[in-house]
């Protein structure tokens, strides 16, 4: 029933598709935003909002975002990273404590942890939902995701990570606010790659059993995710598979 549903659903709200061909002519600088691969939200029983089991969405979503990690850095393409991160004393409702400052929860997941020492990666640590926010300094009002994107004349986002309903929906709104207000010049597209991006699954009778707590089913709310960024303007790539992801590769020579 619940497949049924989803299909529907997927048919009243489509998510248009296109191919996504990445170059390295200089044409169009293409950054690379890893949205919170923590291990808080990635590994197996790492925290309140890692998954409790193996989940299929959320692995094809690591493999697929390290991979494309490791072809940007190889061709010293800019990657940003954001690590969700807080403070113990300061709650970020409605959410129960995780990716706790000084914890392995707030850590890169150990396939990405390479990039601490990798100078085309940047990281920064977020205390909060949405990243175009928590890249502001707090002291200055300067904002290092603004001076990434201008330091590095990207034109071209391409977005992965989790929760794409979540954290990720709420940084792409963001840019592509940004973008439209002239803050972020010179950014043209910004792309929220599906494949490497995943969210978490609560289903309802789990949910009925917990306090303050809504049911969140995992493929319904991922496509609800990408749809709404489609909504503000993001582009959705088709996922590539076989040879797909032969040339997908081979674009960057």
């Amino acid at each position: 029933m619940m497949s049924q549903t989803i299909d529907l659903l997927k048919k009243e709200l489509p998510v248009e598709e296109g191919r996504l061909h990445l170059n390295g002519d200089g044409a169009k600088t293409t950054g690379l935003v890893l949205v919170d691969l923590v291990n808080g939200f990635c590994t197996v029983g790492a925290g309140n909002l890692a998954p409790k089991v193996a989940d299929k969405q959320i692995s094809e979503m690591v493999e697929e975002s390290a991979r494309i990690a490791r072809l940007f850095c190889e061709k010293k393409w800019p990657v940003f990273a954001f690590l969700d991160t807080h403070h113990p004393d300061i709650p970020e409702h409605p959410y129960p404590p995780h990716c706790i400052l000084g914890t392995d929860e707030a850590n890169l997941i150990p396939a990405l942890q390479w990039l601490e020492n990798d100078p085309s990666a940047t990281l920064r640590r977020k205390d909060c939902i949405d990243g175009f926010l928590g890249s502001i300094d707090k002291h200055d009002g300067s904002n290092v995701f603004v001076d990434w994107v201008r330091n590095n004349d990207i034109k071209l986002l391409l977005v992965v990570g989790i929760c794409t309903d979540i954290c990720v929906l709420d940084f792409v709104s963001s840019a592509l606010s940004a973008r439209n207000r002239g803050f972020l010049s010179p950014l043209e597209d910004v792309v929220v790659y599906s494949r490497a991006c995943a969210t978490y699954d609560l289903p309802l009778h789990i949910a009925e059993t917990l306090k303050d707590t809504i049911a969140h089913p995992q493929e319904l709310m991922h496509h609800i995710g990408l749809y709404m960024a489609q909504g503000r303007g993001a582009k959705a790539p088709h996922p590539f598979s076989g040879d797909q992801q032969t040339k997908f590769e081979l674009q960057g020579t």
